[in-house]
């Protein structure tokens, strides 16, 4: 106990001297599309650091590659990707080929997103589509839409098709007499409603706006991926396996922060104290954030207050 007092004495000391300086101090963050999870969290995040008087954050709509990728090139200070995409960056694969990354520190994880293929339920019912790998097996002509390259969205849905099945689902999917378009959370929805394109592929969170939207006001389904599809893309990528009920599994991943490596630790430090102070009007933007509010490591930082 006498221990932890002394760092909590220590801690205090350390973010008067920072919050002294916030008002100079301006900080880059790289959220993600508009519509979406991260967009909605990067804000209210935003305003919670600047009025701890942390820094000034100013707030610029990113996605999962480009935002690795500008945290290495110094671009911004903080961003949200996802642990898949980190750990491809590490290790120079997929869109990191050929790219040196070596600024970017994983900070933490936040959330379980997953990825959901959504399609119009008269179209799966009429080619017997109940899969991802339906389509695959019989080459369906689907009219496809995800999100733009360079979100975490269309990393994981190009690693799905190439892991799982060793194919490229623009070159495939437009041979088969389909279609591949590149839509945000909003259009996306929008063309499933008046018939577009048959099916949506996007990753968010399990209890966001854009999905529950779209469950609500169209008459679709979810594919299911297949076991042997999913353990491909865990062994490539660390993914891991959700299962939505009724015999629905997909892809999860985790929504994290990334930030510079060299940054300064207190000022990382007072960043996550920030975030738990600022608890309920996170959870009420995003709920799913309690997952990263019940970690004990997080309670800890809230006995220094």
């Amino acid at each position: 106990m006498k221990t932890r007092k002394i760092i909590a004495s220590i801690i205090l000391i350390l973010n008067f001297t920072i919050a002294a300086h916030g008002a100079d101090l301006n900080l880059r963050f790289m959220t993600g599309p508009v519509g979406g999870n991260w967009n909605i969290l990067g804000e209210v995040l935003a305003k919670a650091w600047s009025s701890a008087r942390i820094a000034n954050v100013r707030t610029n709509i990113g996605g999962g590659v480009s935002n690795i990728l500008n945290i290495h090139a110094k671009r911004c200070d903080i961003a949200f990707s996802v642990l898949s995409l980190f750990r491809a960056a590490i290790k120079g694969d997929g869109d990191f080929e050929g790219r040196s990354v070596d600024n970017a520190m994983l900070l933490t994880n936040l959330y379980t997103q997953c990825t959901y293929f959504v399609m119009r339920r008269d179209f799966a019912e009429r080619n017997n589509i109940k899969s991802l790998e339906d389509i695959i097996a019989n080459k369906i002509p689907v009219k496809f839409a995800t999100l733009k390259p360079g979100t975490s969205t269309e990393f994981i849905v190009k690693a799905i098709f190439d892991k799982g099945f060793n194919i490229d689902y623009k070159t495939e999917l437009r041979k088969w007499g389909g279609s591949v378009e590149y839509v945000s959370y909003e259009s996306g929805a929008e063309l499933l409603s008046d018939r577009h394109i048959n099916c949506f592929a996007f990753s968010i969170g399990r209890s966001s706006n854009a999905l529950q939207n779209i469950l609500s006001k169209l008459d679709v389904i979810i594919l299911n991926i297949s076991p042997d599809t999913l353990s491909k893309l865990a062994d490539a990528y660390g993914t891991v396996t959700v299962s939505l009920g009724n015999n629905i599994n997909t892809v999860g991943d985790y929504t994290c922060l990334v930030v510079r490596k060299d940054l300064d630790q207190n000022l990382i430090y007072s960043l996550c104290k920030a975030i738990w102070q600022n608890r309920d009007e996170i959870l009420k933007a995003v709920p799913d954030m309690q997952e990263f509010m019940d970690r004990p490591s997080i309670r800890w930082i809230s006995e220094l207050n």
